[in-house]
């Protein structure tokens, strides 16, 4: 990893996971200078986490699909770009000059091109005493799997719905870990939805990955399905869980931690600060940027690939990458450009084809985006789903005017833990759509940056622009 940073490259892409190192590998390939900026202090991003550190040495446990990263890593390395981790991008202008933090100290890099590949972020799942410490999400457990070895300890429960639920549950057994038991809050209907999209979905790669995953963790922990209310009960920490199965009466387990998910979203914060346009999708219910066939967005010169271009996947994203890449290098370097982007095409096509499958089946029910009564949706500022409610009710218009009433997306997470919750409670209590209600307006510094750094940076217009626009 480089702590020295030239003025200026040909190409920065922010987001070390495997959309960023296949398009890094692809530019640097073509001769322009290229950086890949993460926040994490190794490339991987979530999916292939600490993949160059992590303890974890027995392959079979975190599978093969991890191990794949590695190869991800070595061809961007190899092609010649730079990796620059524990490296903060807090703004992003549209003349493409990028406001950076690393090591205590704040600067700014011009750019000729901007791929983001910031990935996604686990789906909010607000429920009753989902703030109590013992509750966490199946990323972050996953986390500190791969980057530590740490398995969860005493009773475990994992409750929610996705294929990353899955996917963990057999990481654990395979590393000797327990889980209890896992409460399924996959709706029936879902299944119902989810039908006519299942031919393609049997043509695709995911399913029978899909099936050997279940197949494996069923045989060793009990999944109780059609659950449709849950709450984490404790005082001081989590102690249990209470749970109901399609509205019958409510149940318990006693437990040490409950490990929540939904699924993920695009992590939109950066690309929304830049003012890249973005709707909001009714299938996988999250905003999602507007794009053309190769990444491109509605502001000249930024692309967005990956998981961050709509969820679909470690193995899409790689060929998202590649495609936002071809377009930089037919833009910036014609001569050099070598790959068929065809081939990237049907790569990337089949990689796709289940996803309106696995949208469909593991669509978060209702109850589980938008919570009733005093069940927290803004940790940071602990404003409650009622309050967030009776605001709207005397006419509070969109997230951007709640900020004003409850301060709810004005803390350190700058919206990424309430922002969808906040926009549907707002959607339903107006009678509107998400789309008409919008997303919380962002500026930067997208995450909180010490006051004495910008202070120390060089008074220069660009850096200005950075911290003020907006």
């Amino acid at each position: 990893m480089t702590a020295v940073f030239a003025p200026s490259y040909d190409v920065v892409i922010v987001g070390a996971g495997p959309a960023g190192l296949t398009a890094a590998a692809l530019t640097a390939q073509a001769g322009l200078s290229t950086i890949i900026l993460d926040e994490g202090a190794g490339p991987g991003g979530q999916i292939y986490r600490a993949i160059t550190t992590t303890p974890v040495k027995k392959r079979e446990i975190l599978g093969p699909d991890y191990w794949h990263g590695g190869s991800l890593v070595s061809a961007a390395l190899d092609a010649g770009a730079t990796l620059a981790g524990r490296t903060l991008v807090w703004s992003l202008d549209r003349d493409l000059t990028l406001a950076i933090s690393r090591d205590g100290v704040a600067r700014t890099i011009q750019a000729r091109r901007v791929v983001l590949a910031t990935g996604a972020l686990e789906r909010p799942f607000p429920i009753p005493g989902w703030t109590l410490p013992g509750v966490m999400t199946v990323g972050a457990a996953q986390t500190m799997l791969k980057a530590s070895g740490l398995l969860p300890e005493g009773g475990t429960v994992i409750a929610g719905m996705g294929p990353l639920l899955w996917l963990y549950a057999a990481q654990v057994l395979r590393a000797g870990g327990k889980i209890d038991a896992i409460l399924d809050t996959t709706p029936r209907g879902n299944y119902l939805a989810a039908a006519r999209h299942f031919p393609d979905f049997a043509l695709s790669p995911l399913m029978f990955k899909g099936l050997r995953l279940m197949r494996e963790v069923r045989k060793s922990v009990k999944v109780i399905t059609g659950v449709s209310r849950l709450a984490a009960i404790g005082e001081e920490k989590v102690s249990g869980v209470a749970y109901s199965v399609r509205g019958g009466p409510e149940r318990r387990l006693s437990i040490d931690t409950l490990l929540l998910h939904q699924g993920v979203t695009p992590n939109v914060n950066l690309a929304m600060a830049a003012g890249v346009r973005h709707r909001w999708d009714g299938r996988q219910l999250c905003w999602t940027p507007e794009l053309d066939e190769a990444g491109a967005t509605s502001v000249p010169g930024v692309s967005i690939a990956g998981d961050g271009a709509g969820i679909a996947g470690a193995w899409a994203a790689e060929e998202r990458g590649r495609l936002a890449a071809i377009a930089v290098i037919r833009d910036l370097a014609p001569d050099a450009l070598q790959v068929n982007e065809q081939f990237v095409r049907n790569r990337l096509y089949q990689q796709e084809l289940g996803r309106a499958f696995i949208d469909m089946l593991y669509q978060p029910p209702a109850q589980f985006r938008r919570p009733q009564g005093d069940v927290i949706v803004c940790r940071c500022e602990e404003v409650t789903a009622k309050q967030i409610r009776d605001t709207a009710d005397l006419g509070c218009e969109g997230p951007n005017q709640m900020k004003a009433f409850l301060r709810c997306g004005m803390g350190p997470c700058q919206g990424r833990l309430c922002g969808l919750t906040v926009t549907e409670l707002i959607a339903e209590a107006r009678g509107t759509t998400p789309q008409a209600v919008g997303y919380y307006r962002l500026r930067s510094p997208i995450k909180p940056i010490p006051l004495a750094e910008l202070a120390a940076m060089p008074a220069t217009e660009a850096a200005t622009a950075a911290v003020v626009r907006g």
